[in-house]
């Protein structure tokens, strides 16, 4: 699919990751529409773009946000499903609404937007989704149980939509970054890792947004090769690399990124 001319609606854009993405469609000339819940930074992020840029503040975790969205965003050629909670730590330090602001937010959401936008998609013959999932959404890891549970719903629900629209002109990728530096919740966490593990910069994700629209993939992953590597074993074995996960010190890490994210749950 070629972007130029598109109509795209990236949510979660007031973060690093989404201001990234809605650069990197408006540069490639499409027109964006950004959405988040902090309207003064999404005007900033407006301006800085200049034409082809409007702004739709909602917040997805509201039982009606996703329809809402949907409906003041109009003709979508493009979703990028980006908005998202962290949702680390231990099951049982979450109360019951956390639970469900995490799976509203990191999965009802783009589900509900999907469904309300492809009408439109399919009616035009053209359009693309992209669900930006993480590698904890192929492979679990400590404190990650809730977090996870959002990530891999989002890459069950690209297989089967996949398989039911990709005949009819729509394309569908999931993107799975690894850690992230420079902004969001890695990077918000100021949690320092081990020096063999590597990071991916905002930008790059937002690259591995295009490349999937205009090659039509359906998955990109966004990490180093060792990260990579290691997330294909787990897939494969998955007991014995957690154990090896463990003895490099996986929980220590684990526990002060939830301990960081605690207040954004």
């Amino acid at each position: 699919m070629q972007l130029g001319g598109a109509r795209a609606l990236v949510t979660g854009a007031t973060g690093g990751i989404g201001g990234a993405v809605a650069r990197a469609l408006h540069g490639r000339g499409a027109s964006v529409v950004l959405s988040g819940r902090r309207e003064s930074l999404l005007e900033e992020l407006r301006a800085s773009l200049g034409e082809r840029a409007e702004v739709v503040s909602v917040d997805l975790a509201e039982r009606h946000g996703a329809a809402e969205l949907a409906e003041a965003a109009g003709a979508v050629d493009v979703l990028v499903a980006n908005a998202a909670l962290p949702a680390s730590g231990r099951v049982e330090d979450f109360d019951p609404e956390q639970i469900d602001r995490a799976l509203d937010v990191n999965l009802r959401a783009p589900i509900q937007l999907t469904r309300a936008l492809l009408p439109g998609m399919l009616e035009r013959g053209r359009g693309h989704v992209v669900l930006v999932s993480s590698l904890s959404g192929k492979v679990g890891s400590p404190r990650s149980g809730i977090y996870s549970a959002t990530k891999f719903g989002l890459r069950g629900f690209a297989a089967g939509l996949r398989e039911d629209v990709e005949p009819r002109g729509i394309g569908v990728t999931v993107v799975f970054p690894g850690f992230v530096s420079e902004a969001g919740f890695f990077a918000e966490s100021g949690v320092k890792l081990p020096p063999w593990v590597g990071t991916r910069t905002p930008e790059q994700v937002a690259a591995a947004v295009v490349r999937g629209i205009e090659r039509e993939r359906a998955e990109v992953d966004v990490a180093p090769l060792g990260l990579r590597v290691g997330t294909r074993i787990a897939e494969l074995a998955p007991v014995t690399l957690a154990r090896v996960q463990r003895r490099l010190g996986s929980e220590r890490i684990a526990d002060a990124l939830a301990d960081a994210q605690r207040d954004k749950r």
